[in-house]
């Protein structure tokens, strides 16, 4: 089957990753805009040229995966900091809705952001004024909301009165004047979801608070969803950067008329009740969204299963990846983690499929448990292994690669548990912060601006990713052998990398 993709930024964890995925089924061809027509970070995409790139190869298609983020605004960060006027709203709208006339029997798959609202100051991915007043923008509208809602308590009050008093008006103006319009996008979406337009749409929250902007606006799109009883064809979950995998997921999911069923293993009693950071609901109802998202289904059996996910979850406080040295007890006392890769083994052992979503920390894996699975010899046997970002970037992910992966080409699966070991627990949990420390500021860089020397970063973390690789998985990939690994900072700054692998049968 032909899929177009069209990702929500040029990102490699929206590029590569769904396409590192899409590899492992000999049945799917994943189609991707021409680079060309990408934007970098806040510079938006060419979305004229790319929905003409939409349009010339339809015709061939079976399916497509649209960002409505992509196509109307050129990219996730173009979405917050554009000046876009109302007529782009009914330019898209009818763009789609004539599209849909021309290849009626084409589905859309859609994703469209609700947009986030940071708790802190910073113009990294926001307008240039989040630098200095972005948590006050922030608190304003979430102690607004929250008066609103239950009530403030006196110190709350005094600090709402004192934000309101300094915060330059302008700025509130045209931060909120961008997200009346983003929400016309997001109710006119549900419009085309319920005229058969769209398909499916999924409406992933990034970054999302119990009140504030973004709850605001979830609860306008919630009430409308509501109102046109869309509940099946448009879900609304926390997450983001892994949209473009679950749409895949479901996708593949429709075309093969199945619904894979997923059994749940934890490896804390607490584990499913926990609300991980940067998400507003515990785990255990994002795994159920992210599961019907992808057309899948949850069992209560492992016998019924045809994929074992094994969620690693904190004890009972959670932390960021590269906080593991100094990591809270209830990590060990509230948590088992010989028990639950015990439990993996066995499956591996029975002939399951076993994927592991390693969401213990946020923003990288959980060097325990990578250890303990290298020492039971069962690390490379596994379908997927994913520990990247937030708890819900690492599930969808996950989730797609077990349905995806299922039968499928044995060298691509083993090249992606290398991939996501490097990137998500060598790089984002041990090596970024290191680097941080110890290079970056010896050639007086940031975190956020590489300047001129991306390339020595680059160079200095392969390096440490081939030491780090060789020193620490001992019993792991025995029969592949990495020939080529290098990496790249896509948006000039040390969050993500990218990585290019080369590997070799022995």
């Amino acid at each position: 089957m032909r899929i177009i993709y069209t990702p929500i930024d040029e990102r490699p964890c929206n590029t590569h990753v769904v396409e590192r995925i899409a590899a492992t089924a000999k049945d799917i061809d994943l189609l991707l805009p021409p680079k060309t027509l990408f934007g970098f970070k806040k510079q938006p995409a060419d979305t004229d040229g790319m929905w003409q790139w939409i349009q010339r190869v339809a015709p061939e298609i079976d399916a497509i995966i649209l960002s409505i983020d992509m196509l109307v605004y050129g990219g996730l960060l173009p979405s917050r900091i554009h000046y876009l006027s109302e007529g782009a709203v009914e330019k898209w709208v009818e763009r789609l809705r004539n599209f849909h006339q021309q290849y009626p029997a084409l589905p859309i798959y859609a994703s469209n952001m609700i947009m986030r609202t940071p708790k802190y100051s910073s113009s990294d991915e926001e307008p240039t004024y989040y630098e200095e007043w972005g948590r006050e923008i922030f608190l304003h509208a979430y102690l607004e909301d929250k008066q609103n809602v239950s009530g403030l308590t006196d110190d709350e009050t005094a600090e709402l009165i004192a934000i309101q008093q300094k915060l330059p008006k302008q700025y509130v103006e045209d931060y909120e004047n961008r997200r009346s319009f983003n929400l016309q996008i997001n109710q006119s979406m549900l419009d085309l979801v319920k005229d058969g337009v769209i398909s499916f749409l999924a409406i992933p929250q990034d970054d999302s608070a119990e009140y504030g902007y973004t709850a605001r606006d979830q609860a306008i799109v919630v009430a409308k969803r509501e109102q046109l009883r869309l509940y099946h064809n448009v879900h609304i979950y926390p997450g983001a950067d892994e949209v473009g995998a679950t749409l895949l997921t479901r996708i593949y999911n429709t075309y093969h008329q199945k619904r894979p069923r997923i059994y749940p293993i934890w490896s804390s009693i607490l584990g499913p009740q926990i609300i991980p950071m940067y998400e507003d609901r515990p785990f255990a109802e994002s795994l159920k969204a992210h599961v019907l998202a992808s057309g899948c289904q949850l069992v209560d059996q492992a016998e019924e299963a045809d994929i074992i996910l094994a969620y690693n979850t904190p004890g009972r406080v959670m932390q960021e990846a590269w906080d593991q040295g100094k990591k809270d007890i209830t990590y060990s006392s509230f948590r088992n983690l010989l028990h639950f890769v015990d439990q993996i083994a066995s499956y591996v052992k029975e002939g399951k499929k076993v994927v592991v979503a390693d969401s213990a920390y946020a923003n990288g894996g959980d060097s325990q448990l990578i250890t303990l699975l290298d020492e039971s010899g069962i690390l490379d046997k596994l379908l997927s292994y994913k520990g990247w970002n937030t708890n819900c970037n690492t599930l969808g992910t996950t989730i797609a690669q077990g349905v995806i992966g299922m039968g499928g080409d044995q060298t691509v699966i083993q090249q992606n548990l290398i991939y996501h070991l490097l990137d998500d627990y060598f790089y984002q949990a041990e090596i970024r912060m290191e680097m941080l420390a110890d290079f970056l500021a010896a050639h007086h860089l940031s975190y956020f601006d590489l300047k001129d020397k991306a390339n020595l970063v680059n160079e200095e973390r392969n390096k440490r990713l081939w030491r780090r690789y060789n020193d620490l998985l001992m019993n792991s990939f025995k029969g592949l052998k990495i020939e080529m690994l290098k990496t790249y900072a896509p948006w000039n700054r040390m969050f993500e990398c990218g990585i290019e692998l080369e590997t070799k049968t022995t």
